[in-house]
């Protein structure tokens, strides 16, 4: 880049001499009154480099490229912008310095005539569109030293305070050139965009109607990004935490990887567990067979324990779902023992589909473990199906105790509030019934203030021919499958017993969205607070975001689909505008952040699928609010750094937004094999 336009750009970095600043407060005062102009030989190149930068239009974002944020405390200097903007109080008592130095300089008259106009201009770094005003959207180019000023306004700047302008900027070329000239001054600070130049920006109805509200698209749809964080993987179906503090994630492969990923993103080259030996998958578009599930012992961080949930063969060649207990190494938190395993219970699943695989530990400190109803289109096993006789763990919510054995043998115990103990026709670990297979479940950790949701159970299950239903788990409650799909009757024999008390779906989609849901997390971060209480989950097969909002007056959730890809909205380091379509698992990490994985081919032996983290572009929390410091945890395997293979918006060539997600979009090379969501089978869903 030009040097001359650089230090434009820049000069707000350099504090101008007391000298020079002097000098051009009297060289300004003669100028005005003689009415000589200087020539402006470079105002063409300014005003070339802004068209460039104007490529990226406007949205709400601050001069460090994240969005903006609401203040935790009362601005005390930039008052207009103290309840959403891009400036917390230490900042704004920045501000407040700079202008205070400048008026130092500028003596009573000069503090009446300009010292408002020096404060308006000074506070665009607190507005939350700054990076528009300062063109400084795109990370490539640095940001203007001036904000972007509406004409008349920057006239009557100029009429008023000329001279003052040196106080603002250090560059020497544009006090030479413009601090003298009107009309080459005021075109000079133009925005492509007069929409959003200063002040009219603060005028606009349309951009501060719902400033600081998650962005919403036209036709409803909200806004969010996307950035990727692991790429490469096999049909990724977990990432999981050990609620230990350390911050890792682990990320499970379908075929029996579970690996290790520090908070600075990089992944331990040797896997935490490795039971592809053990685990039954195939390469075959769609298996549903593999590993399935993990969840850590709560107390993991001194018992070492977690759980698993695969798919293998038996012996005759029976296939089994296996669910068992396994402890870390003492010699090393970041790998599995694999020697300690502890089979807990063992479901024959001959249809070997609609296997579930769901592990997951309730605020009650009991593991859920989440069983399909065995396959076979409809549940057409014995007179009303797996699902919906309590005396077999298939298409079932089970819950039981592994802090003990049972007095019959069981290397379990069941909890004496289970509901079906006390009926001798049932299975007593039975807690819920009537699923058909529960494809992705989370516990609600509830609002971080209120605690409001805490240990709510979600699930998505995957239904036959006509709808995807999203439930809330209760104890002893009948899911409906077998008799019900959605809201809607499946089998009439079935749907009208009204003995059967079947307890309704919060949600239910047909398949003009999709054909496979895979369940999410309510969001419970710090990051993005405009997405607290949002279900977030997706479709499998259409790619599909979605996200449920309670209205907490009626009790019902409305649905608001997600658009990820927008070029305007994820103009940032670090985001992309695409994700791989076959969304196969929702995640959080410990700080309790949104993730999800996809991928472009769904074979359990494909490395086609990523790993992508939920972003808010619209507001995010104030500075150092989530910051947190992991406990340190020794590895003794080589830390392998990520590099995304992804191209961020940033590094994309300027084209339209999209407005909805890419169904058939993948980030690898042609060459990579992919598939429709039309013609692709169904994954462990």
């Amino acid at each position: 880049m030009n040097e001359e336009v650089q230090n434009f750009y820049t000069s707000d970095l350099k504090k101008p001499l007391l000298k020079e600043m002097n000098a051009w407060l009297q060289a300004g005062k003669s100028i005005r009154r003689s009415g000589v102009s200087f020539p402006c030989p470079r105002l063409c190149v300014c005003l070339f480099l802004f068209c460039l930068t104007g490529a990226l239009l406007g949205h709400p974002q601050c001069l460090d490229y994240g969005p903006p944020f609401q203040p935790p405390l009362p601005l005390e200097f930039c008052s207009a912008y103290e309840n959403f903007g891009c400036c917390d109080l230490k900042r704004d008592n920045s501000i407040a310095k700079k202008y205070w130095d400048i008026m130092d300089y500028m003596g009573p008259q000069g503090h009446k005539l300009c010292g408002t106009y020096i404060k308006d201009i000074l506070c665009q770094e607190c507005s939350p569109y700054a990076a528009h005003l300062y063109d400084a959207e795109n990370p490539r180019t640095p940001p203007r030293s001036l904000p972007g000023l509406c004409f008349d306004y920057c006239s009557e700047f100029h009429l008023h305070c000329y001279s003052a302008i040196c106080l603002l900027t250090g560059d020497k070329h544009i006090q030479e050139c413009c601090a003298t000239n009107r009309t080459h001054f005021c075109h000079l600070l133009q925005l492509q965009d007069e929409d959003y130049c200063f002040p009219q920006v603060l005028q606009n109805s349309a951009l501060s109607r719902s400033l600081g509200s998650a962005l919403e698209q036209r036709g409803g749809c909200v806004q969010l990004c996307v950035a990727e964080v692991a790429s490469g993987l096999r049909n990724p179906v977990l990432m999981a935490h050990a609620a230990d503090r350390t911050h890792r994630a682990f990320v499970a492969e379908q075929l029996g990887l579970v690996w290790v990923y520090l908070p600075n993103g990089s992944r331990l080259e040797e896997p935490f567990l490795d039971i592809r030996s053990m685990v039954l998958a195939t390469p075959r578009l769609g298996d549903k067979r593999g590993f399935l599930g993990m969840a850590f012992h709560p107390k993991h961080k001194n018992n070492g324990k977690f759980y698993i949930c695969y798919s293998y063969m038996g012996k005759n060649r029976v296939e089994k779902i296996r669910i068992s207990e396994l402890k870390v190494l003492a010699s090393d938190a970041n790998k599995a023992d694999p020697g300690s395993e502890r089979i807990l219970l063992e479901l024959e699943e001959l249809p070997a589909n609609h296997n579930g695989g769901q592990l997951l530990f309730g605020v009650d400190g009991y593991l859920y473990i989440f069983t399909g109803d065995g396959g076979k289109a409809g549940d057409r096993f014995g007179r009303f199906g797996n699902a919906q006789n309590k005396s077999t763990l298939l298409g079932k919510v089970l819950r039981i105790d592994v802090d003990g054995r049972s007095p019959d043998g069981k290397p379990y115990r069941i909890p004496p509030d289970n509901p079906f103990v006390s009926d001798p026709k049932a299975r007593p670990e039975v807690y819920a019934y009537g699923v058909r297979n529960m494809w992705r479940c989370a516990v609600d950790r509830g609002d971080p203030v209120t605690k409001k949701g805490r240990g709510r159970m979600f699930c998505g299950d995957v239904r036959q021919n006509s709808f995807e239903e999203i439930d809330l788990i209760v104890k002893g409650g009948n899911y409906g499958w077998g008799a019900k799909e959605g809201f809607e009757c499946y089998d009439t024999k079935l749907c009208h017993n009204s003995s059967m008390d079947y307890i309704l779906p919060i949600f239910a989609y047909g398949r003009s969205v999709g054909s496979s849901v895979t369940g999410g997390f309510v969001y419970r971060g710090c990051e993005s607070p405009n997405l607290n209480g949002l279900y977030i989950f997706g479709d499998f097969m259409s790619g599909q975001l979605m996200a449920l909002q309670e209205d907490e007056k009626t009790n019902k959730w409305k649905k608001q689909d997600i658009c990820i890809g927008s070029t305007t909205a994820c103009a940032s380091p670090g985001r992309i505008s695409s994700y791989r379509e076959f969304i196969i698992s929702f995640a959080e990490d410990e700080a309790g952040e949104l993730y999800f994985m996809s991928t472009s081919y769904p074979s359990a032996y494909a490395p086609h699928g990523s790993l992508y983290k939920i972003i808010d572009p619209a507001r995010r929390a104030p500075p150092g609010k989530c910051k947190y410091k992991p406990v340190p945890v020794k590895t003794k395997s080589k830390r392998i750094p990520f590099f995304p293979r992804a191209n961020t918006v940033l590094e994309l060539p300027n084209e339209p937004s999209t407005n909805m997600p890419p169904k058939n979009s993948s980030t690898l090379t042609a060459a990579t094999p992919r598939v429709s969501s039309k013609k692709a089978k169904k994954t462990p869903s």
